[in-house]
């Protein structure tokens, strides 16, 4: 057999990006470097008249990649966005009603001898040792006292282990990328799309045409229309995968409060009768809302529910969105791409719809195509996305499977439900072990996993064996150091607030610089901890 001869790729000439919002200007800025060599256009259209969802006002820590490859100031993203720092989210009631955890992002404690740290935290709990995992977080502790502080390039290894995202108002965020992107020659296009035209002879997107007949060609097509799919759906007719029976939340009211009490550097998600309700602390507000199942819930309750929950009164009716939990069946189709809400939806719980938008991206910007569109490339991108979609929907279900609450028949339903395998698997194996593992690069690691199924009350039945051929004695010091040496490093860290005030607070909010104290050098490796 033959190897076709090598040829040059025959590069897209204009790409087309059909709806603003968080995600179009987040291809928008990301494609603009494409512009550079003056051979691709990259183009948006939108309408002012048409409203964006913009309800995902927390992050995860990638956020900080994107924000990176666009060569974009953290301290003026933050400024110009509102924005806040975020080290976890709380879980209120998810397991029992008034229990809560913490699910940070960075790690617990540090492996020692081959053998994961919670294992020799599980070793040492058999034993009747009463130190919570959550102590040996520098995310949680500094998170329950309010603290934060960046951590430095020449920052102790115990601050190094802080990891963190942010809260941001999305409506800002797509703003400040807008201005960035038309800053490096994308060009928007103001109108409504009327029209979608296909080719005849392959289907494929020609065109799409604006309620005033103005007519755009493309090569590739980026839909971030939102929920309608206006390319992907209604005209490729992509179909739609069905996840609400293990997701049956299916509605959404969001409402914004006025800052009260101390900024918190963490999201809150609080379980209610028939869903749960997230509170987003920002600089200039808070953002609040209630994820319910209308199975179970009348809407006027579930307003009342979300009313009843706020630390301050709302500054706006509550908005209500309606939504159906799972997928788009392919991602890309032909030649165009969604993103966003348009490509599926999961609900905000972990906030992972920006991340969804960022990491479809960042598959586009690896395996952007040439003019022919290889059928490979347009295969693996759509593998690639449902299996991220799938490793995100398992972590959102096992917070309703894994909970004792029988208080009102929702909380029944998902207790009782029938799950995926895949995440079966992982529960039945960490229940039994306390061992997980992690397959094709999932999103969330194993502490992510290990904190919320020990939030939710699955306690592993034993430990690795390995942890007991360590020697125990030196084993428990070195558990005490870590303990003392974070909640040291906590007490020496500034108050959220203060450290926004003196880095990144919005110049309308912006007091007189707080001082901001250095933290202890202390290090947690395991010599230093010995």
């Amino acid at each position: 057999m033959q190897t076709p001869e090598n040829t040059a790729p025959q590069a897209l000439r204009h790409i087309l990006i059909v709806g603003g919002g968080t995600a179009g200007w987040m291809a928008a800025a990301a494609l603009s470097r494409l512009t550079g060599h003056g051979q691709t256009r990259v183009s948006l259209v939108e309408s002012e008249a048409i409203g964006t969802v913009g309800v995902g006002e927390a992050t995860i820590p990638p956020i900080q990649n994107f924000n990176g490859l666009l060569r974009i100031d953290e301290a003026a993203f933050m400024r110009e966005t509102q924005a806040s720092f975020k080290l976890g989210i709380e879980f209120v009631s998810w397991d029992r009603i008034g229990d809560r955890y913490i699910h940070p992002f960075g790690g617990f404690g540090v492996d020692m001898e081959g053998v994961q740290f919670h294992q020799h935290w599980l070793r040492r709990r058999s034993g009747g040792h009463q130190t919570p995992l959550a102590d040996y977080s520098l995310c949680t502790v500094a998170a329950r006292q309010n603290r934060f502080l960046k951590p430095g390039r020449d920052a102790p290894t115990a601050l190094q282990s802080l990891k963190y995202a942010y809260h941001f108002d999305a409506g800002l965020y797509a703003a400040f990328l807008r201005r960035h992107a038309e800053g490096r020659g994308v060009v928007r296009h103001e109108g409504r799309i009327a029209d979608v035209a296909l080719r005849n002879e392959d289907g494929f997107v020609e065109a799409v045409t604006l309620d005033d007949g103005r007519r755009i060609e493309a090569d590739l097509f980026i839909d971030c229309s939102g929920f309608r799919g206006l390319i992907i759906e209604q005209a490729l007719q992509a179909g739609y995968e069905d996840w609400s029976h293990w997701l049956p939340c299916d509605r959404a009211l969001a409402v914004p409060t006025p800052n009260v009490g101390p900024l918190t550097p963490y999201t809150r998600a609080t379980a209610g009768s028939a869903g749960w309700r997230w509170r987003i602390p920002l600089q200039h507000r808070t953002g609040n809302g209630h994820v319910y199942c209308s199975a179970h819930i009348s809407d006027d309750a579930a307003r009342d529910e979300l009313l009843a929950g706020l630390d301050a009164p709302p500054l706006a009716e509550p908005r209500p969105l309606r939504f159906v939990t799972g997928r788009r069946k392919a991602q890309w189709v032909k030649n165009c791409v969604s993103l966003g809400l348009a490509s599926g939806f999961l609900e905000p719980l972990e906030s992972t719809s920006i991340h969804l938008i960022q990491s479809g991206i960042s598959r586009l910007m690896t395996m952007l195509p040439d003019r022919r569109f290889e059928p490979l490339l347009i295969a693996e991108y759509n593998r690639l996305s449902q299996q991220q979609f799938e490793q995100v929907r398992d972590f959102i279900i096992a917070h309703y499977k894994a909970t004792r609450r029988d208080d009102t028949a929702f909380w029944l339903q998902v207790r009782d439900m029938t799950i995926p395998d895949s995440l079966a698997r992982k529960i039945d194996l960490f229940a039994a072990t306390g061992r997980l593992f992690r397959y094709e690069d999932e999103l969330f690691s194993e502490a992510s996993w290990i904190a919320v199924l020990l939030g939710q009350g699955i306690i592993p039945r034993t430990y690795e064996p390995l942890a007991d051929a360590v020697d125990v004695t030196l084993t428990d010091r070195r558990m005490d150091a870590v303990a003392r040496v974070i909640r040291d490093v906590a007490a020496d860290m500034p108050g959220h607030a203060a450290f926004i005030a003196s880095y990144c607070a919005a110049p309308a909010l912006a007091p007189a610089k707080a001082p901001v104290k250095a933290s202890t050098k202390v290090d947690l490796s395991n010599d230093a901890a010995a």
